[in-house]
Protein backbone atom coordinates (compact mmCIF):
# COMPACT_ATOMS: atom_id res chain seq x y z
CA UNK A 1 0.00 0.00 0.00
CA UNK A 2 1.47 3.32 -1.10
CA UNK A 3 1.99 5.81 1.73
CA UNK A 4 2.09 9.36 0.33
CA UNK A 5 2.81 11.11 3.63
CA UNK A 6 6.64 11.15 3.43
CA UNK A 7 6.49 12.62 -0.09
CA UNK A 8 3.78 15.17 0.70
CA UNK A 9 5.67 16.32 3.77
CA UNK A 10 8.68 17.37 1.71
CA UNK A 11 6.90 18.94 -1.26
CA UNK A 12 7.47 22.70 -1.66
CA UNK A 13 4.79 25.36 -2.10
CA UNK A 14 6.20 26.16 -5.54
CA UNK A 15 5.05 25.76 -9.15
CA UNK A 16 6.05 22.62 -10.98
CA UNK A 17 5.10 19.35 -12.62
CA UNK A 18 4.26 16.03 -10.94
CA UNK A 19 4.31 12.51 -12.39
CA UNK A 20 2.25 9.62 -10.99
CA UNK A 21 3.95 6.21 -11.50
CA UNK A 22 2.53 2.68 -11.19
CA UNK A 23 4.02 -0.68 -10.14
CA UNK A 24 5.29 -1.31 -13.70
CA UNK A 25 7.29 1.94 -13.44
CA UNK A 26 5.02 3.57 -16.04
CA UNK A 27 4.04 7.22 -15.79
CA UNK A 28 0.24 7.07 -15.67
CA UNK A 29 -0.47 10.78 -15.18
CA UNK A 30 1.34 14.09 -15.62
CA UNK A 31 0.03 17.31 -14.12
CA UNK A 32 1.11 20.88 -13.46
CA UNK A 33 0.59 22.95 -10.34
CA UNK A 34 0.89 26.49 -9.12
CA UNK A 35 1.58 24.99 -5.68
CA UNK A 36 2.94 21.44 -5.81
CA UNK A 37 2.24 20.67 -2.16
CA UNK A 38 -1.42 21.70 -2.32
CA UNK A 39 -2.13 20.10 -5.70
CA UNK A 40 -0.52 16.72 -5.07
CA UNK A 41 -2.01 16.54 -1.55
CA UNK A 42 -5.50 16.99 -3.02
CA UNK A 43 -5.29 13.55 -4.66
CA UNK A 44 -5.17 11.87 -1.27
CA UNK A 45 -8.29 13.41 0.22
CA UNK A 46 -10.88 10.87 1.34
CA UNK A 47 -13.64 12.22 -0.89
CA UNK A 48 -12.29 12.25 -4.43
CA UNK A 49 -15.17 13.22 -6.76
CA UNK A 50 -14.27 11.13 -9.81
CA UNK A 51 -14.17 7.29 -9.99
CA UNK A 52 -11.52 7.69 -12.67
CA UNK A 53 -9.31 9.72 -10.33
CA UNK A 54 -9.84 7.20 -7.53
CA UNK A 55 -8.77 4.41 -9.89
CA UNK A 56 -5.65 6.35 -10.87
CA UNK A 57 -4.70 7.05 -7.25
CA UNK A 58 -5.13 3.36 -6.37
CA UNK A 59 -2.43 2.53 -8.96
CA UNK A 60 0.17 5.01 -7.68
CA UNK A 61 3.34 3.55 -6.14
CA UNK A 62 5.63 6.52 -6.69
CA UNK A 63 5.43 10.27 -7.31
CA UNK A 64 8.11 12.36 -8.99
CA UNK A 65 8.11 16.15 -9.13
CA UNK A 66 9.99 18.88 -10.97
CA UNK A 67 10.01 22.43 -9.63
CA UNK A 68 9.77 25.19 -12.25
CA UNK A 69 10.30 28.94 -12.13
CA UNK A 70 6.69 29.74 -12.99
CA UNK A 71 3.31 28.18 -13.70
CA UNK A 72 3.80 29.05 -17.38
CA UNK A 73 7.04 27.08 -17.46
CA UNK A 74 5.22 24.21 -15.73
CA UNK A 75 2.59 24.24 -18.50
CA UNK A 76 5.27 23.91 -21.19
CA UNK A 77 7.02 21.06 -19.36
CA UNK A 78 3.72 19.29 -18.69
CA UNK A 79 2.79 19.46 -22.37
CA UNK A 80 6.16 18.07 -23.49
CA UNK A 81 5.96 15.20 -20.99
CA UNK A 82 2.39 14.33 -21.99
CA UNK A 83 3.34 14.19 -25.68
CA UNK A 84 6.41 12.09 -24.95
CA UNK A 85 4.97 9.69 -22.36
CA UNK A 86 1.30 9.45 -23.43
CA UNK A 87 0.09 8.68 -19.86
CA UNK A 88 -3.06 6.57 -19.70
CA UNK A 89 -4.95 8.94 -17.38
CA UNK A 90 -4.20 12.18 -19.23
CA UNK A 91 -6.57 13.55 -21.85
CA UNK A 92 -4.64 12.88 -25.06
CA UNK A 93 -5.02 14.48 -28.46
CA UNK A 94 -3.30 13.12 -31.53
CA UNK A 95 -0.20 15.14 -32.29
CA UNK A 96 -1.32 16.54 -35.64
CA UNK A 97 1.45 18.51 -37.35
CA UNK A 98 0.12 18.03 -40.85
CA UNK A 99 -2.29 20.93 -41.35
CA UNK A 100 -2.31 21.96 -45.03
CA UNK A 101 -1.49 25.44 -46.32
CA UNK A 102 -1.76 27.40 -49.56
CA UNK A 103 1.54 28.61 -50.93
CA UNK A 104 2.43 31.22 -53.52
CA UNK A 105 5.92 30.35 -54.72
CA UNK A 106 8.72 32.84 -55.21
CA UNK A 107 9.07 32.11 -58.94
CA UNK A 108 8.92 34.97 -61.45
CA UNK A 109 5.46 33.70 -62.36
CA UNK A 110 4.35 32.57 -58.94
CA UNK A 111 2.69 29.18 -58.67
CA UNK A 112 -0.44 28.64 -56.57
CA UNK A 113 -0.12 25.31 -54.76
CA UNK A 114 -1.24 23.00 -51.97
CA UNK A 115 1.42 22.59 -49.27
CA UNK A 116 1.82 20.26 -46.33
CA UNK A 117 4.92 19.89 -44.17
CA UNK A 118 8.00 22.04 -43.64
CA UNK A 119 7.63 25.58 -44.92
CA UNK A 120 10.46 26.35 -47.34
CA UNK A 121 11.37 29.95 -47.98
CA UNK A 122 12.61 29.52 -51.55
CA UNK A 123 15.97 31.03 -52.57
CA UNK A 124 17.44 34.45 -53.20
CA UNK A 125 17.31 34.03 -56.98
CA UNK A 126 13.60 33.29 -56.99
CA UNK A 127 12.30 35.11 -53.95
CA UNK A 128 10.46 33.93 -50.87
CA UNK A 129 7.52 31.56 -50.83
CA UNK A 130 4.38 32.84 -49.10
CA UNK A 131 2.25 30.52 -46.95
CA UNK A 132 -1.39 31.04 -45.98
CA UNK A 133 -3.30 29.00 -43.42
CA UNK A 134 -3.44 26.65 -41.73
CA UNK A 135 -6.60 25.14 -43.21
CA UNK A 136 -8.65 22.52 -41.33
CA UNK A 137 -8.36 19.94 -44.10
CA UNK A 138 -7.24 19.32 -47.67
CA UNK A 139 -10.73 19.91 -49.08
CA UNK A 140 -10.74 23.48 -47.73
CA UNK A 141 -7.38 24.16 -49.38
CA UNK A 142 -8.46 22.80 -52.75
CA UNK A 143 -11.72 24.76 -52.66
CA UNK A 144 -9.75 27.94 -51.95
CA UNK A 145 -7.30 27.19 -54.75
CA UNK A 146 -10.20 26.72 -57.18
CA UNK A 147 -11.66 30.04 -56.03
CA UNK A 148 -8.32 31.83 -56.48
CA UNK A 149 -7.96 30.32 -59.95
CA UNK A 150 -11.44 31.50 -60.88
CA UNK A 151 -10.90 35.06 -59.63
CA UNK A 152 -7.18 35.74 -60.14
CA UNK A 153 -6.32 33.11 -62.79
CA UNK A 154 -2.97 32.04 -61.35
CA UNK A 155 -1.05 29.04 -62.62
CA UNK A 156 -1.00 25.77 -60.64
CA UNK A 157 1.26 23.70 -62.92
CA UNK A 158 4.61 22.26 -61.84
CA UNK A 159 7.68 24.25 -62.91
CA UNK A 160 8.84 21.49 -65.27
CA UNK A 161 5.49 21.61 -67.09
CA UNK A 162 5.47 25.42 -67.09
CA UNK A 163 8.95 25.64 -68.62
CA UNK A 164 8.11 23.31 -71.50
CA UNK A 165 4.73 24.64 -72.66
CA UNK A 166 4.46 25.76 -76.26
CA UNK A 167 0.74 26.52 -76.16
CA UNK A 168 -1.84 27.19 -73.43
CA UNK A 169 -3.27 24.26 -71.49
CA UNK A 170 -6.87 23.43 -70.60
CA UNK A 171 -6.76 25.72 -67.54
CA UNK A 172 -6.46 28.72 -69.85
CA UNK A 173 -9.26 27.47 -72.08
CA UNK A 174 -11.66 27.26 -69.13
CA UNK A 175 -10.53 30.71 -67.93
CA UNK A 176 -8.65 29.51 -64.84
CA UNK A 177 -5.20 30.73 -65.91
CA UNK A 178 -3.83 33.68 -67.89
CA UNK A 179 -1.20 31.43 -69.56
CA UNK A 180 2.03 33.16 -68.48
CA UNK A 181 3.84 30.07 -69.84
CA UNK A 182 3.36 31.32 -73.41
CA UNK A 183 3.50 35.06 -72.72
CA UNK A 184 -0.22 35.83 -72.77
CA UNK A 185 0.28 38.12 -69.74
CA UNK A 186 3.19 40.37 -68.84
CA UNK A 187 5.30 39.68 -65.71
CA UNK A 188 4.13 42.99 -64.20
CA UNK A 189 0.42 42.25 -64.67
CA UNK A 190 0.88 38.71 -63.37
CA UNK A 191 2.66 40.06 -60.26
CA UNK A 192 -0.30 42.37 -59.68
CA UNK A 193 -2.66 39.38 -59.80
CA UNK A 194 -0.44 37.48 -57.35
CA UNK A 195 -0.35 40.47 -55.00
CA UNK A 196 -4.14 40.76 -55.05
CA UNK A 197 -4.50 37.02 -54.38
CA UNK A 198 -2.14 37.34 -51.39
CA UNK A 199 -4.11 40.32 -50.06
CA UNK A 200 -7.33 38.33 -50.40
CA UNK A 201 -5.82 35.44 -48.42
CA UNK A 202 -4.73 37.95 -45.76
CA UNK A 203 -8.31 39.15 -45.37
CA UNK A 204 -7.84 42.45 -47.22
CA UNK A 205 -10.73 41.79 -49.56
CA UNK A 206 -12.16 45.31 -49.40
CA UNK A 207 -8.79 46.75 -50.43
CA UNK A 208 -8.58 44.27 -53.30
CA UNK A 209 -12.07 45.22 -54.52
CA UNK A 210 -11.22 48.93 -54.27
CA UNK A 211 -8.09 48.35 -56.38
CA UNK A 212 -10.07 46.34 -58.92
CA UNK A 213 -12.74 49.04 -59.10
CA UNK A 214 -10.07 51.66 -59.77
CA UNK A 215 -8.51 49.47 -62.49
CA UNK A 216 -11.95 48.89 -64.02
CA UNK A 217 -12.64 52.63 -64.21
CA UNK A 218 -9.24 53.32 -65.78
CA UNK A 219 -9.78 50.60 -68.39
CA UNK A 220 -13.27 51.90 -69.18
CA UNK A 221 -11.95 55.46 -69.57
CA UNK A 222 -9.44 54.13 -72.10
CA UNK A 223 -12.31 52.30 -73.85
CA UNK A 224 -10.64 48.97 -73.02
CA UNK A 225 -14.01 47.44 -72.33
CA UNK A 226 -12.97 43.78 -72.43
CA UNK A 227 -10.37 44.39 -69.71
CA UNK A 228 -12.86 46.47 -67.72
CA UNK A 229 -15.28 43.52 -67.88
CA UNK A 230 -12.56 41.23 -66.48
CA UNK A 231 -12.15 43.51 -63.45
CA UNK A 232 -15.93 43.76 -63.07
CA UNK A 233 -16.29 39.96 -63.02
CA UNK A 234 -13.57 39.67 -60.38
CA UNK A 235 -15.32 42.20 -58.16
CA UNK A 236 -18.62 40.33 -58.48
CA UNK A 237 -16.94 36.99 -57.67
CA UNK A 238 -15.28 38.48 -54.58
CA UNK A 239 -18.58 39.97 -53.41
CA UNK A 240 -20.18 36.53 -53.64
CA UNK A 241 -17.35 35.00 -51.61
CA UNK A 242 -17.56 37.79 -49.06
CA UNK A 243 -21.28 37.19 -48.60
CA UNK A 244 -20.81 33.43 -48.13
CA UNK A 245 -17.56 33.10 -46.19
CA UNK A 246 -16.63 36.31 -44.45
CA UNK A 247 -17.14 36.79 -40.73
CA UNK A 248 -18.40 40.03 -39.23
CA UNK A 249 -18.14 41.24 -35.62
CA UNK A 250 -14.63 39.80 -35.14
CA UNK A 251 -12.07 42.45 -34.24
CA UNK A 252 -9.28 40.33 -35.77
CA UNK A 253 -9.06 38.60 -39.14
CA UNK A 254 -7.61 35.36 -37.71
CA UNK A 255 -9.46 33.48 -34.96
CA UNK A 256 -10.33 29.97 -33.79
CA UNK A 257 -13.65 28.99 -32.23
CA UNK A 258 -13.56 25.96 -29.90
CA UNK A 259 -16.56 24.03 -28.61
CA UNK A 260 -16.65 20.84 -26.56
CA UNK A 261 -19.42 18.25 -26.21
CA UNK A 262 -19.74 14.96 -24.30
CA UNK A 263 -21.61 11.72 -25.00
CA UNK A 264 -21.28 8.52 -22.99
CA UNK A 265 -17.94 9.57 -21.54
CA UNK A 266 -16.40 10.52 -24.89
CA UNK A 267 -15.55 14.18 -25.47
CA UNK A 268 -15.35 15.93 -28.83
CA UNK A 269 -13.59 19.21 -29.57
CA UNK A 270 -14.79 21.06 -32.66
CA UNK A 271 -12.39 23.67 -34.00
CA UNK A 272 -13.74 26.32 -36.40
CA UNK A 273 -10.97 28.16 -38.22
CA UNK A 274 -11.22 31.75 -39.46
CA UNK A 275 -8.25 33.07 -41.44
CA UNK A 276 -8.04 36.33 -43.31
CA UNK A 277 -11.61 37.02 -42.19
CA UNK A 278 -12.82 33.91 -44.06
CA UNK A 279 -14.47 30.85 -42.58
CA UNK A 280 -12.19 28.03 -43.79
CA UNK A 281 -14.12 25.16 -42.23
CA UNK A 282 -14.00 23.06 -39.09
CA UNK A 283 -12.39 19.93 -37.71
CA UNK A 284 -13.46 17.57 -34.92
CA UNK A 285 -11.08 15.90 -32.48
CA UNK A 286 -11.85 12.87 -30.30
CA UNK A 287 -9.34 12.77 -27.43
CA UNK A 288 -8.48 9.62 -25.51
CA UNK A 289 -9.05 9.05 -21.78
CA UNK A 290 -11.96 11.48 -21.31
CA UNK A 291 -14.35 9.21 -19.37
CA UNK A 292 -14.91 10.95 -16.03
CA UNK A 293 -13.06 14.10 -17.10
CA UNK A 294 -14.60 17.57 -17.15
CA UNK A 295 -15.11 19.55 -20.35
CA UNK A 296 -12.90 22.24 -18.84
CA UNK A 297 -9.97 19.82 -18.55
CA UNK A 298 -10.45 18.62 -22.13
CA UNK A 299 -10.52 22.16 -23.56
CA UNK A 300 -7.46 23.20 -21.54
CA UNK A 301 -5.64 20.06 -22.69
CA UNK A 302 -6.60 20.74 -26.31
CA UNK A 303 -5.39 24.34 -26.25
CA UNK A 304 -2.12 23.35 -24.59
CA UNK A 305 -1.38 20.35 -26.81
CA UNK A 306 -2.72 21.76 -30.09
CA UNK A 307 -1.24 25.25 -30.14
CA UNK A 308 2.21 24.22 -28.92
CA UNK A 309 2.62 22.61 -32.35
CA UNK A 310 0.61 25.05 -34.52
CA UNK A 311 0.52 28.74 -35.39
CA UNK A 312 -1.75 30.41 -32.85
CA UNK A 313 -4.25 33.05 -34.03
CA UNK A 314 -4.56 36.26 -31.98
CA UNK A 315 -8.05 35.25 -30.77
CA UNK A 316 -9.39 31.95 -29.43
CA UNK A 317 -13.09 31.82 -28.56
CA UNK A 318 -14.58 29.08 -26.38
CA UNK A 319 -17.80 28.67 -24.45
CA UNK A 320 -16.15 26.56 -21.75
CA UNK A 321 -15.10 28.53 -18.67
CA UNK A 322 -11.42 27.73 -18.30
CA UNK A 323 -8.50 29.38 -16.54
CA UNK A 324 -6.97 31.51 -19.27
CA UNK A 325 -4.16 33.55 -17.67
CA UNK A 326 -1.32 31.01 -17.90
CA UNK A 327 -2.43 29.72 -21.31
CA UNK A 328 -2.57 33.28 -22.69
CA UNK A 329 0.89 34.03 -21.28
CA UNK A 330 2.50 30.93 -22.79
CA UNK A 331 0.78 31.22 -26.18
CA UNK A 332 1.58 34.95 -26.41
CA UNK A 333 5.26 34.32 -25.65
CA UNK A 334 5.36 31.54 -28.21
CA UNK A 335 3.58 33.59 -30.91
CA UNK A 336 5.58 36.75 -30.25
CA UNK A 337 2.35 38.77 -29.96
CA UNK A 338 -0.69 38.97 -27.75
CA UNK A 339 -3.05 35.98 -27.80
CA UNK A 340 -6.48 36.42 -26.20
CA UNK A 341 -8.74 33.55 -25.05
CA UNK A 342 -12.37 34.74 -24.91
CA UNK A 343 -14.70 32.63 -22.72
CA UNK A 344 -17.59 35.10 -22.75
CA UNK A 345 -18.72 35.20 -26.37
CA UNK A 346 -21.38 37.68 -27.47
CA UNK A 347 -22.89 38.71 -30.79
CA UNK A 348 -21.51 36.93 -33.85
CA UNK A 349 -18.97 35.10 -31.74
CA UNK A 350 -21.79 33.39 -29.86
CA UNK A 351 -23.41 32.40 -33.18
CA UNK A 352 -20.17 30.82 -34.38
CA UNK A 353 -19.72 29.12 -31.02
CA UNK A 354 -23.21 27.64 -31.27
CA UNK A 355 -22.36 26.30 -34.73
CA UNK A 356 -19.17 24.70 -33.39
CA UNK A 357 -21.15 23.18 -30.52
CA UNK A 358 -23.62 21.66 -32.98
CA UNK A 359 -20.73 20.27 -35.04
CA UNK A 360 -19.20 18.66 -31.94
CA UNK A 361 -22.51 17.07 -30.95
CA UNK A 362 -23.11 15.78 -34.49
CA UNK A 363 -19.61 14.28 -34.64
CA UNK A 364 -20.20 12.46 -31.35
CA UNK A 365 -23.55 11.16 -32.59
CA UNK A 366 -21.98 9.90 -35.81
CA UNK A 367 -19.15 8.24 -33.90
CA UNK A 368 -21.60 6.54 -31.54
CA UNK A 369 -23.68 5.27 -34.46
CA UNK A 370 -20.57 3.97 -36.25
CA UNK A 371 -19.32 2.35 -33.05
CA UNK A 372 -22.69 0.67 -32.47
CA UNK A 373 -22.66 -0.63 -36.04
CA UNK A 374 -19.12 -1.96 -35.65
CA UNK A 375 -20.08 -3.61 -32.35
CA UNK A 376 -23.06 -5.28 -34.03
CA UNK A 377 -20.77 -6.55 -36.82
CA UNK A 378 -18.25 -7.90 -34.31
CA UNK A 379 -20.96 -9.69 -32.32
CA UNK A 380 -22.34 -11.18 -35.54
CA UNK A 381 -18.88 -12.40 -36.60
CA UNK A 382 -18.27 -13.98 -33.19
CA UNK A 383 -21.60 -15.75 -33.42
CA UNK A 384 -21.14 -16.88 -37.03
CA UNK A 385 -17.63 -18.26 -36.44
CA UNK A 386 -18.45 -19.46 -32.91
CA UNK A 387 -15.68 -17.33 -31.42
CA UNK A 388 -15.30 -16.61 -27.69
CA UNK A 389 -16.53 -13.25 -26.38
CA UNK A 390 -12.92 -12.32 -25.63
CA UNK A 391 -12.09 -12.15 -29.36
CA UNK A 392 -11.10 -8.53 -29.97
CA UNK A 393 -7.85 -8.32 -31.91
CA UNK A 394 -7.88 -9.76 -35.43
CA UNK A 395 -5.10 -9.61 -38.01
CA UNK A 396 -5.44 -10.35 -41.72
CA UNK A 397 -2.69 -11.16 -44.25
CA UNK A 398 -2.75 -10.84 -48.03
CA UNK A 399 -0.13 -11.37 -50.74
CA UNK A 400 -0.02 -9.24 -53.88
CA UNK A 401 2.41 -8.94 -56.79
CA UNK A 402 2.68 -7.65 -60.33
CA UNK A 403 3.27 -10.36 -62.94
CA UNK A 404 5.03 -12.45 -60.33
CA UNK A 405 7.47 -9.68 -59.41
CA UNK A 406 7.70 -7.09 -56.60
CA UNK A 407 5.89 -9.36 -54.15
CA UNK A 408 4.36 -7.50 -51.20
CA UNK A 409 2.57 -8.86 -48.13
CA UNK A 410 0.20 -6.68 -46.17
CA UNK A 411 -1.19 -6.99 -42.65
CA UNK A 412 -4.25 -5.09 -41.40
CA UNK A 413 -5.46 -5.04 -37.81
CA UNK A 414 -8.94 -4.81 -36.30
CA UNK A 415 -8.90 -4.11 -32.56
CA UNK A 416 -10.90 -2.24 -29.93
CA UNK A 417 -13.93 -2.23 -32.22
CA UNK A 418 -12.32 -0.55 -35.23
CA UNK A 419 -9.64 -0.77 -37.89
CA UNK A 420 -6.26 0.29 -36.50
CA UNK A 421 -4.79 2.20 -39.43
CA UNK A 422 -1.61 3.05 -37.52
CA UNK A 423 -0.84 -0.69 -37.25
CA UNK A 424 -1.11 -1.37 -40.99
CA UNK A 425 2.11 -2.92 -42.27
CA UNK A 426 3.55 -3.74 -45.70
CA UNK A 427 6.35 -6.29 -46.06
CA UNK A 428 8.58 -6.45 -49.12
CA UNK A 429 9.20 -10.11 -49.91
CA UNK A 430 12.57 -11.03 -51.46
CA UNK A 431 14.58 -14.21 -51.95
CA UNK A 432 11.68 -16.34 -53.21
CA UNK A 433 10.67 -17.70 -56.60
CA UNK A 434 8.59 -14.98 -58.33
CA UNK A 435 4.89 -15.74 -58.04
CA UNK A 436 5.29 -18.24 -55.16
CA UNK A 437 2.52 -16.99 -52.85
CA UNK A 438 3.05 -19.87 -50.42
CA UNK A 439 6.67 -18.89 -49.86
CA UNK A 440 5.63 -15.25 -49.50
CA UNK A 441 3.04 -16.16 -46.87
CA UNK A 442 5.60 -18.26 -44.98
CA UNK A 443 8.06 -15.36 -45.05
CA UNK A 444 5.71 -12.69 -43.71
CA UNK A 445 4.14 -14.87 -41.01
CA UNK A 446 7.54 -16.05 -39.79
CA UNK A 447 8.88 -12.50 -39.63
CA UNK A 448 5.88 -11.15 -37.75
CA UNK A 449 5.11 -13.94 -35.32
CA UNK A 450 8.66 -14.82 -34.33
CA UNK A 451 8.68 -11.40 -32.69
CA UNK A 452 5.27 -11.94 -31.08
CA UNK A 453 6.43 -15.30 -29.69
CA UNK A 454 9.48 -13.54 -28.23
CA UNK A 455 7.25 -11.05 -26.43
CA UNK A 456 7.52 -8.23 -28.96
CA UNK A 457 4.23 -6.85 -30.25
CA UNK A 458 0.64 -7.80 -29.51
CA UNK A 459 -0.74 -11.31 -29.72
CA UNK A 460 -3.88 -11.55 -31.90
CA UNK A 461 -6.99 -13.46 -30.89
CA UNK A 462 -7.69 -14.48 -34.48
CA UNK A 463 -5.74 -14.47 -37.76
CA UNK A 464 -7.36 -14.32 -41.19
CA UNK A 465 -5.39 -15.66 -44.17
CA UNK A 466 -6.55 -14.30 -47.52
CA UNK A 467 -6.29 -17.57 -49.43
CA UNK A 468 -7.59 -21.13 -49.60
CA UNK A 469 -6.43 -24.43 -48.08
CA UNK A 470 -2.90 -24.14 -49.42
CA UNK A 471 -2.22 -20.74 -47.88
CA UNK A 472 -3.86 -21.79 -44.62
CA UNK A 473 -1.74 -24.96 -44.53
CA UNK A 474 1.44 -22.88 -44.76
CA UNK A 475 0.16 -20.62 -41.97
CA UNK A 476 -0.53 -23.63 -39.72
CA UNK A 477 3.04 -24.89 -40.25
CA UNK A 478 4.58 -21.50 -39.46
CA UNK A 479 2.56 -20.96 -36.29
CA UNK A 480 3.56 -24.43 -35.04
CA UNK A 481 7.23 -23.63 -35.74
CA UNK A 482 7.14 -20.39 -33.73
CA UNK A 483 5.10 -21.89 -30.89
CA UNK A 484 1.82 -20.05 -31.46
CA UNK A 485 -0.25 -22.93 -32.80
CA UNK A 486 -2.98 -22.21 -30.23
CA UNK A 487 -4.04 -19.03 -32.09
CA UNK A 488 -7.09 -19.75 -34.26
CA UNK A 489 -6.69 -19.00 -37.95
CA UNK A 490 -9.31 -18.80 -40.67
CA UNK A 491 -8.53 -19.06 -44.36
CA UNK A 492 -10.69 -17.01 -46.70
CA UNK A 493 -11.18 -18.69 -50.07
CA UNK A 494 -12.62 -16.27 -52.62
CA UNK A 495 -15.70 -17.43 -54.48
CA UNK A 496 -16.47 -17.58 -58.16
CA UNK A 497 -14.96 -14.60 -60.00
CA UNK A 498 -13.82 -13.37 -56.56
CA UNK A 499 -17.18 -11.69 -56.05
CA UNK A 500 -17.86 -10.30 -52.54
CA UNK A 501 -20.33 -12.42 -50.59
CA UNK A 502 -19.18 -15.77 -51.97
CA UNK A 503 -16.23 -16.27 -49.60
CA UNK A 504 -15.68 -19.63 -47.88
CA UNK A 505 -14.18 -19.67 -44.37
CA UNK A 506 -11.83 -22.56 -43.51
CA UNK A 507 -10.92 -23.17 -39.84
CA UNK A 508 -7.34 -24.08 -38.93
CA UNK A 509 -8.27 -26.25 -35.94
CA UNK A 510 -10.99 -28.43 -37.47
CA UNK A 511 -10.74 -27.91 -41.21
CA UNK A 512 -14.46 -27.04 -41.20
CA UNK A 513 -15.66 -24.90 -44.10
CA UNK A 514 -18.58 -22.50 -43.84
CA UNK A 515 -20.24 -19.80 -45.92
CA UNK A 516 -22.10 -16.79 -44.55
CA UNK A 517 -25.22 -15.20 -46.00
CA UNK A 518 -24.56 -12.06 -48.04
CA UNK A 519 -26.53 -9.92 -45.56
CA UNK A 520 -24.71 -11.27 -42.49
CA UNK A 521 -23.15 -8.38 -40.57
CA UNK A 522 -20.25 -10.61 -39.58
CA UNK A 523 -19.44 -11.12 -43.26
CA UNK A 524 -19.57 -7.36 -43.76
CA UNK A 525 -16.95 -6.92 -41.01
CA UNK A 526 -14.81 -9.63 -42.57
CA UNK A 527 -14.99 -7.84 -45.93
CA UNK A 528 -14.06 -4.58 -44.22
CA UNK A 529 -11.01 -6.19 -42.64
Amino acid sequence: MFDPKPILKNLPNLPGVYRMINVADEVIYVGKAKDLKKRVSSYFNKNLPSPRTRMMVSNIVKIETTVTRSEAEALLLENNLIKGLMPRYNVLFRDDKTYPYITLTGDEFSRLAFHRGTQRQGNKAKGSNQYFGPFPNAVAVRESIQLLQKVFKLRTCENTVFANRSRPCLQHQIERCTAPCVGFISPENYRNDVQQAAMFLQGKTTEVMDTLAEQMNIAAAKQEYEQAAVYRDRIQALRQVQAKQFVSDFNVSDADVIACAELQGQHCINLVMIRGGRHLGDRSYMPKNTDGETLENSVEAFIAQHYMAQNTPPLIVTGVKIETAVLEQVLSEQAGRKVKINTNAIGDKRVWLKMAQTNAELALGQRAATSANQTAKLLALREALRLPDSTERMECFDISHTMGEATVASCVVFDRGDMQNSEYRRYNITGITPGDDYAAMRDVLTRRYKKVAAGEGKRPDLIFIDGGKGQLGVAIEVMAEVGLEDILMVGIAKGEDRKPGLETMIFSDTGEMINLEKDNKGLHLLQQI
